[in-house]
């Protein structure tokens, strides 16, 4: 397993030597639908430019960044969405709610200047953010991917002034596109497999990490198509699960429904507001991730996770794996989430950096690059540092990446936002 290293107290970043200067404000949230979210700001009171972190549902109160950005001279707010640790519920159109508190609690503190630093889950939600902010009404959207009302033209999106995607995705549905098992033929099975399609068959090329698997091209093809397929059908029995709950609502609105006897009220009722939850087995298996051919970096083998991908695809957590069907049509789905930065980056037109760090497990140079090729931006830059995701050295335990990719994003930083 991977896991362990990133909550070593000995790979930890130590807070301990922020300048006694740096106060914490812990900054309660509350969104224009009253959602409440909350934030840890750290300042002098004398910055003028706020760096900001957020991700759906990680935790960014102590981002491991935040100690090299506040002694460069910078302000760092590091915001708690509202769906904390939990993002079953999670609708990307309401987390705009919650990034838009956070920036009139900046402003209203007298920050001049906000940049964003999406990391990882961060980058396409901050995306989503500037394309929406950027967009004037009435041209903004209405609806969530269910079809929920959510007008974010008549919502405050205070704009912003700086953007960098930092070891950043493409979207959360985009990634699980690529990680989503296509061998699954029963949603209701976890065992259930296609052996022509299973990405850990040795048959279709599987090698056991450190050895790098290697597949061949047609097997790429029609394994990308099926998982394409799969996310096709989650949408639909999410889509029938929002449509039953509608039509159920329709039912009781109707002048006849009071003549009902009680218990068909009572049903009526109860699947008006009912919301199954969906659980979406095996999404581990990027094939990215076990054959360093494609996309070639400075990778090891092996997911995210775990060097043993063939297990922990069928273990109990993994992203997705519990979600209602509205979270999971505007979050985890890469055929109708919304929160993609191909969609959005077009409409970002601000100063932007992509850094991407090139021994990355879940983040290939070909997501960089992608997201730098869609941005609107006219100063625009793209930049790596050496690191796994989180900044390690390629199997060690020294974070020996990260002050290397926080220096190029302080150096960029202050030729338009000086310190």
């Amino acid at each position: 397993m991977r896991l362990g290293r990133y909550d070593n107290p000995a790979t930890c970043v130590s807070f301990a030597a922020l300048d006694p200067a740096v106060r914490r404000e812990p900054i309660a949230l509350q969104a224009a639908d009253g959602g409440i979210s909350s934030a840890m700001l750290y300042t002098t009171g004398r910055h003028r430019t706020a760096l900001c972190f957020m991700h759906p549902q990680a935790d960014m109160s102590r981002h491991y960044a935040t100690p090299a950005l506040v002694a460069a001279g910078y302000a760092v707010f590091c915001q708690n969405s509202r769906w904390l640790n939990n993002d079953a519920l999670c609708v990307h159109e309401t987390l705009l709610l919650d990034v838009a508190a956070g920036m009139r609690a900046l402003r209203e503190r007298g920050f001049e200047r906000i940049v964003l630093i999406g990391n990882s889950g961060g980058g396409s939600l901050y995306c989503f953010y500037i394309a929406q902010s950027s967009t004037a009404p009435p041209a903004r959207l209405r609806e969530t991917p269910a079809g929920d009302v959510l007008d974010l033209n008549a919502v405050d999106l205070p704009a912003v002034d700086g953007f960098v995607m930092f070891a950043a995705h493409l979207g959360e549905g985009r990634i699980l596109m690529q990680m989503i098992d296509p061998s699954v033929v029963d949603e209701s099975d976890p065992l259930s497999c296609d052996p022509s399609l299973d990405p850990f068959n040795p048959d279709n090329g599987y090698r056991q990490p450190p050895a790098s698997s290697r597949y061949a091209p047609d097997f790429v093809a029609r394994y990308r198509l099926a998982q394409r397929e799969r996310v096709a059908r989650l949408d639909a029995i999410a889509r029938r699960h929002v449509m039953a709950r509608g039509e159920a609502r329709r039912v009781a609105a109707a002048a006849e429904f009071v003549a009902q006897p009680w218990a068909e009220q009572a049903r009526t009722l109860r699947a008006a507001v009912v919301h199954p939850h969906m659980v979406v087995f095996r999404t581990e298996a990027d094939l990215r991730a076990f054959d360093l051919t494609i996309d070639p970096s400075t990778r090891d083998a092996g997911s995210l996770f775990s060097y043993r991908p063939d297990l922990t695809n069928y273990m109990e957590f993994g992203f997705a794996r519990v979600t209602t069907p509205r979270a999971w049509l505007s979050t985890w789905s890469g055929v109708s989430s919304n929160a993609a930065v191909e969609l959005n980056a077009p409409r970002v037109t601000i100063p932007s950096l992509v850094m991407s760090y090139t021994g990355d497990n879940a983040i290939f140079p070909g997501d960089a690059q992608g997201a730098y090729d869609a941005l609107g931006s006219s100063d625009k830059r793209i930049a790596n540092a050496p690191g796994d995701h989180y900044g390690f050295g390629i199997g060690t335990q020294q974070r020996a990446g990260a002050p290397i990719a926080l220096a190029a994003i302080v150096d960029c930083l202050r030729e338009r936002f000086p310190a």
